[in-house]
């Protein structure tokens, strides 16, 4: 299969990066949802990471979960813990733009706060899979869908078993996994390749909030 066949191509399906302008006189200042989604190994939340940093006015949505606390982690900063009727009292209100199943739990997006932030001028991201992505663009089309790609399938296949940790079968598994995720660029508004994370952050930092340089010129002025 060819790195086209598999969707690694940096033109998008829509004809590349978007272009950005001033809204006019009148017109809103809400913000697109900005939606990010790639294979494992893309290197997704070293991208989103470096765009927290450069960015940290961008709200970024904390899920709702069914699964336990760890030992660390905070209710509200680092999931909201919920049981599973609460979960599912969720789903039916329609209150998650998105929710998916992993090793037992449950997982999703609130959309409220999402709104929220929108309606009040300020940009929002959610980093998730792409079945996540589909039932965000199905909750809400106006939403910006990126996909993170790698610069070559080599690359990724590279990134996907030189951890050496895992059997030969759950490799392979990933890979075939990485496959129909990647067939799927078609479905994304834009791509970002991301050969260097600091570059695919301010590319994407330009997708989400217009502009290509740190939100406080002040600071990351490296």
């Amino acid at each position: 299969m060819s790195e086209q066949d598999r969707g690694v191509d940096a033109a998008g399906p829509r004809g590349g990066r978007a272009t950005h302008r001033e809204p006019a006189p009148g017109e809103s200042t809400r913000h697109r949802l900005t939606v990010v989604s790639g294979p494992s190994g893309v290197g997704k939340s070293s991208v989103v990471g470096e765009l927290r940093r450069l960015c940290p006015d961008i709200f970024f949505s904390v899920s709702v979960t069914t699964r336990p606390a760890r030992a660390g982690e905070v209710d509200g900063e680092h999931y909201h813990f919920v049981d599973r009727p609460t979960f599912e009292d969720l789903v039916r209100r329609g209150e998650l733009l998105e929710h998916a199943e992993f090793a037992g739990n449950r997982y999703g997006t609130p959309r409220a706060p999402v709104e929220r932030m929108l309606d009040a001028g300020r940009p929002a991201v959610l980093e998730i899979e792409l079945n996540g992505a589909r039932q965000v663009r199905a909750a809400m089309p106006e939403a910006r869908l990126v996909m993170l790609l790698p610069p070559s399938w080599e690359e990724l296949v590279g990134r996907l078993t030189g951890r050496g940790t895992e059997r030969d079968e759950a490799v392979q598994a990933r890979l075939t996994e990485a496959e129909r995720e990647l067939a799927a660029a078609g479905e994304f508004d834009t791509h970002v390749v991301n050969a260097d994370v600091r570059a695919a952050a301010r590319e994407l930092l330009s997708l989400v909030t217009g502009r290509n340089t740190a939100c406080d010129e002040t600071e990351h002025s490296q």
